[in-house]
């Protein structure tokens, strides 16, 4: 039976997020993974930051109201 359990190297140690379920001793293949830049800076949208030099009108506001999705199963008002 093949398990693939999420680990980190660390001072040439392999620490796994979680105990591998009815072994007790096996062969491993380890498998160094690319990392990831997980740093993502915050996105936060200040009123006017999108206008220049047009203001949002009423009607922008309706064109991109979201009223649900009749085609997801899920009872939308």
């Amino acid at each position: 039976m093949l398990q693939s359990i999420e680990g980190v190297y660390k001072n040439r140690n392999i620490q796994l997020s979680e105990l591998p379920s009815d072994v007790s001793e096996s062969r491993v293949i380890v498998t160094f993974l690319e990392q990831k830049n997980t740093q993502t800076q915050k996105q936060i949208m200040r009123l006017g930051m999108c206008s220049g030099n047009k203001q949002s009108t009423e009607k922008d506001f309706h064109i991109t109201e979201f009223y649900g999705d009749t085609e997801d199963g899920l009872d939308w008002p």
